[in-house]
């Protein structure tokens, strides 16, 4: 994973028909200049039986097309089977898996493999901790600000490469309880797969009806869209090597294609943001937690 900056493409976390999640990946396969793609299901594991009958296909076009092909495990496990399959998907050792909840690190240890953002990797010391047990690239939680990834660049330096989420609404929590169920009057057993209704995530509002967060199922996003498209170089500075785009219900080729851009230095950042908000114009755009000062999420 070493070299020049990446362009990776996290894992849907929505509830898409699955056609439209198979045509998605096959689009980027095709189309996307994205060095890396996460496959898997992120938020709820009853989601995972509709594609996955399509995953054999999607990974074959995806490595036909150059893409390295990482495989995330669920943020939150919560019961015996969502466990053993996690533990099947992590000791398939011809796969490189991403753990995304603490468990499942247990099972990758001693092998290459990536640490998601669900996991708290806060300081130094737990970073080098992680490269020590075989991860081979850390994507760091959404809220840290400029100056901890600066630091936590530095302490990876010839250990372990960093990876930041610069584009897409943001993962900020995860609950036992499914919030889309419930605000539709229903159980989370018998939640009808209600969360296929907002292929972006139900907005929320606050009481004076400004928009607030979104929901995915057991999921809160951010409502606005983190857009680091600007501040490329100064992540780079900093020791930051990757850089995660989040799919949503949009033209994710032609954000890749921006994002691609600039880390090439085929246009600059001004340009490169004028493109983002002409491919992606209902979107409201975020640096969020990287400025460290309190924000509109």
């Amino acid at each position: 994973m070493e070299g020049q900056a990446q362009l990776t493409l996290g894992p849907v976390l929505f509830n898409w028909p699955a056609e439209r999640w198979r045509d998605f990946y096959f689009s980027v396969a095709e189309e996307a200049p994205v060095d890396c793609v996460y496959l898997g299901e992120v938020v709820c594991s009853k989601r995972e039986p509709f594609f996955a009958p399509m995953l054999e296909d999607v990974v074959a076009r995806l490595e036909a097309g150059g893409k390295q092909v990482v495989f995330s495990t669920l943020a939150l496990i919560t019961n015996a089977r969502e466990a053993q399959a996690a533990r099947e998907l992590c000791e398939d050792e011809t796969l490189l898996v991403e753990a995304n909840d603490p468990s499942a690190l247990g099972y990758l240890q001693g092998r290459p493999h990536v640490v998601g953002p669900y996991v708290n990797v806060y300081n130094e010391d737990t970073l080098l901790y992680l490269a020590g047990g075989g991860a081979r690239r850390v994507c760091l939680p959404v809220e840290l600000p400029a100056t901890s990834l600066a630091s936590l660049g530095r302490a990876a330096q010839g250990h372990v490469d960093l990876e930041v989420q610069a584009f897409g609404r943001l993962p900020l929590a995860l609950s036992a309880r499914c919030y889309h169920a419930r605000a539709h009057g229903l159980h989370k057993d018998n939640c009808r797969f209600v969360c296929a209704e907002d292929p972006d995530g139900l907005p929320l509002k606050t009481l004076s009806d400004q928009p607030f967060l979104a929901v995915n199922g057991i999921q809160t996003l951010s409502h606005a869209y983190v857009n680091l498209i600007d501040e490329l170089g100064a992540l780079q500075d900093m020791g930051i090597t990757a850089f995660r785009l989040s799919p949503q219900a949009c033209d994710i080729v032609g954000v890749a294609g921006a994002f691609r851009d600039v880390l090439d230095r085929r246009i600059d950042a001004e340009e490169g943001t004028a493109r983002l908000s002409r491919i992606v114009p209902q979107a409201h755009y975020s640096k969020s937690f990287f400025e460290g000062a309190a924000q509109r999420a």
